[in-house]
């Protein structure tokens, strides 16, 4: 089986391999490795039935006919056990597909499953109490992050060939960067679905969790071209193809940059509330990849960047956004878990002064962001600060707050992308054999994913073949 998505996506199209052939591999082989925790579901007979009624290749193939993955247990798919990682849903069985789910079997693709997610995708960690936690194929004493755990862990170990995920406050590049892959999060207003537009606080999108940044950039092609576009407020086309025809994200992977400006940061809006000291490896990464564009001849210069009363506001609008929770009051604690029970109450708590504050303060920050990025073309900062925790960290003897903490301090440098709406990738640096990548992170201008996709594929170039998690080699 091929381990890249473009050479499945061929070998798909010349016939070399059915789907219904892509689909069987794919689960054996999720049948074979899955002892991580990547998937609350597997829905065999079901996948086998979709790949089955694709039939041949026709010659207008949507973008992913026949390509095998799997949807995060917060996308509803009808007919199929939908858990959102809470007790609260156990058993729950849409009726109805959610936008995201009708729009990936538009473009071809076929759902093998659920892959695991923290209850309702409130943490930075994949450990939901209602499954088994999700472990680092790298180190399996120590967590997958969040909340895309399982996405990513799938892609890592070859038990998809890329996937889509969503993203709120890093959740595609947290876990990303903690298993070794790309993680890509698009401009708000990007996609026709699952664009942040609808969430609260504009904060959640979906985006591809990927190998290779080619791959990444194939994915978000199809999922900007899965529905008309709709928005008035989406973000402008970055590339024009030959002729002026489709935007086209893969086609700006083979076009001259020319010489870009950089900014550079090892600033978090963190600073000061939280321990946001970077480990040691992460700056080396980050220094890495200061080098290669330096070394392109590209100037990278400080990002002069101080942000103000990130932590108040971030905290205000995260816990309004869990005051909405399906979950009754009187059934908080025998449903939820204690960090969930913890931010519906204080959500709910809120007055409707302090929640629309923090809603106008994160407004202001996303100005007063993007005028101070608005010099470079791109930003690069750390992708994590601390190397991946042991399964428990985050909540094991800690309270609510110090949880919420925790997370902060593990990756204190994605969740403002999200405010902010900007696009962001996360890209591993090399590694010695056998030893888990660390990851930098680009941030875009607003609808400059484009521009970060070129600068990630550089240093996927610098870096070389990206390297499976010891014993899941394909």
């Amino acid at each position: 089986m091929k381990t890249t998505l473009l050479d499945l996506i061929g070998a798909l199209r010349t016939g070399e391999v059915s789907p219904v052939e892509a689909a069987s591999a794919y689960l054996d082989r999720i049948e074979a490795l899955d002892r991580l925790g990547a998937f609350v579901e597997v829905t065999r007979e079901r996948a086998l039935a979709q790949a089955a009624a694709l039939g041949a290749a026709p010659g207008d193939a949507p973008p992913l006919w026949g390509v095998p993955m799997a949807d995060k247990d917060l996308v509803a798919r009808a007919g199929v056990t939908t858990r959102y990682g809470s007790r609260a849903f156990e058993g729950f069985v849409p009726e109805t597909s959610d936008p995201l789910a009708l729009a990936l079997d538009g473009l071809g693709s076929v759902s093998l499953g659920k892959t695991s997610t923290p209850e309702f995708g409130m943490t930075g960690y994949t450990e939901p109490a209602i499954g088994v936690p999700a472990r680092n194929p790298w180190d399996p004493s120590t967590g997958a992050a969040g909340s895309s755990g399982g996405a990513a862990i799938a892609v890592a170990t070859g038990m998809l060939p890329a996937t889509v995920a969503s993203d709120a406050g890093g959740s595609i590049r947290i876990p990303s960067a903690t298993v070794g892959v790309v993680g890509l999060k698009p401009a708000r207003g990007r996609l026709p679905v699952s664009n942040g537009l609808g969430s609260p606080g504009g904060l959640a999108t979906a985006g591809p969790i990927a190998r290779t940044v080619t791959d990444a950039a194939y994915l978000l092609d199809a999922l900007v071209g899965s529905a008309p576009r709709r928005h008035a407020t989406a973000a402008p086309d970055p590339h024009r193809g030959p002729g002026g025809g489709p935007a086209s994200f893969s086609a700006a992977l083979a076009t001259d940059t020319g010489r870009l400006r950089i900014g550079a940061t090892l600033v978090t809006p963190w600073d000061g509330w939280t321990d946001t000291t970077l480990d040691p490896r992460g700056l080396a990464a980050w220094e890495w990849a200061a080098g290669v564009f330096a070394g392109d001849g590209h100037d990278v210069v400080d990002a002069d960047w101080r942000p103000r009363g990130y932590p108040e506001l971030f905290t205000t609008i995260w816990r309004a956004s869990a005051a909405t929770l399906p979950v009754a009051d009187a059934e908080l604690d025998e449903l939820l878990e204690p960090f969930t029970a913890w931010m519906v109450r204080e959500g709910r708590a809120m007055g409707a002064r302090e929640a629309l504050g923090g809603y106008q303060a994160a407004g202001r920050f996303e100005s007063e962001t993007i005028e101070a990025f608005e010099a470079f073309d791109a930003v690069l900062t750390p992708a994590l600060a601390m190397e991946p925790q042991a399964i428990g960290w985050n909540a094991v003897g800690a309270s609510p707050m110090e949880n919420f903490a925790r997370q902060c301090q593990y990756a204190p440098h994605t969740s403002f992308v999200n405010v902010s709406g900007l696009p962001a990738i996360t890209i591993p640096a090399p590694a010695a054999p056998g030893e888990r990548p660390w990851s930098v992170q680009l941030v875009g201008r607003p609808g400059g994913e484009a521009r970060i996709l070129q600068l990630a594929a550089r240093l996927e170039a610098a870096r070389g073949a990206l390297p499976y998690p010891p014993g899941y080699g394909a």
